[in-house]
């Protein structure tokens, strides 16, 4: 079992780090071919890396634009709302506005009287997508 969480550990540093490196491309092929790599959004989302951070980001937009099933990102999203640093609250707002899943409202709108005032415009925004798509 140990060794597992291991090869799962190096995974995600992997995928970081070839994200950091400037290979999103080859990143976005990855979760085309295995689903079961959205559950490592939320971790990339939390990289102290600026360049992971905005990979993450357009790791969402490209799949969704290709209909890919992006809301397996959901659970792994759906904590940062809560997260310390408003850049991740916001980021997280931002990326279920665009994954547009529409039971994550109730979660944007507790977002929507945050201490950070952009985090709560992003959240606003966010809202504002989910319910113009339908």
């Amino acid at each position: 079992m140990e060794e597992f969480k291991n090869e799962i550990q190096d995974l995600k540093k992997m995928i970081a780090d070839y994200m950091e490196g400037g290979y999103l491309d080859n990143i976005i092929d990855m979760f085309r071919h295995d689903e079961s790599l959205y559950e490592f959004v939320g971790y990339l989302m939390t990289d102290e890396r600026m360049r992971v951070r905005i990979g993450a980001t357009a790791l969402i937009e490209t799949l969704k634009k290709e209909s890919r099933n992006v809301g397996q990102a959901v659970p792994r999203i759906l904590p940062l709302l809560k997260n310390e640093d408003p850049v991740t609250r916001g980021d997280a707002a931002y990326l279920l506005g665009i994954i547009g899943e529409k039971n994550t409202v109730p979660y944007l709108e507790e977002m929507l009287n945050d201490t950070d005032g952009n985090v709560s415009l992003i959240a606003k925004e966010a809202i504002d997508d989910i319910k113009s798509n339908p």
